[in-house]
C-alpha cells in the first residue's frame, strides 16, 4: 500500500472517531474536537478544555490492513450468545491487562454514563 493511502485510511478513521464524539454531545462544535493531520506528534484526537471534562481518554486511532487483536476479536465473536456483546481481554508478558470492546458499543456507553439524569 503507498504511503498516502495508508495516511488517507488512518485520516478516515481519525475523523470517523471525531465526529462519534462530537454527535454525542450537544454543547461541542467542531473546534471542541479536532483530528490531527497525518504524522503530526501527539494524540491523534485533539479535545479543548470542554470536550476533554466530557471525553476523558487519550486516543491513538490504528488503522492497519492487519491487526492481531482483530482475530482475537473474531472468536470473541464467535463463541458470543445472543444479546451480549463481544469483549477480549489481552496481556503481554510485563504489560498490563486491556480490554477491547467494539467502538460503537463502546460510545453508547459512555454517552449513557455522561448523559445520566439528563432526561429527568
Amino acid at each position: 500500500m503507498k504511503t498516502a493511502s495508508s495516511k488517507a485510511k488512518g485520516r478516515k478513521l481519525q475523523q470517523w472517531v471525531r465526529d462519534v464524539l462530537l454527535s454525542k454531545s450537544r454543547i461541542l462544535t467542531p473546534d471542541d474536537i479536532r483530528s490531527t493531520s497525518m504524522g503530526a506528534g501527539g494524540e491523534d484526537i485533539q479535545f479543548s478544555p470542554a470536550a476533554r471534562k466530557l471525553w476523558p481518554f487519550s486516543i491513538e486511532c490504528k488503522a492497519n490492513a492487519r491487526i492481531a487483536a482483530c482475530r482475537f476479536m473474531e472468536q470473541a465473536e464467535a463463541n458470543c450468545p445472543e444479546h451480549v456483546e463481544p469483549m477480549v481481554v489481552m496481556k503481554e508478558n510485563r504489560g498490563r491487562p486491556l480490554v477491547m470492546i467494539d467502538a460503537e458499543y463502546f460510545f453508547e456507553l459512555v454517552d449513557e454514563l455522561v448523559n445520566i439524569g439528563e432526561d429527568t
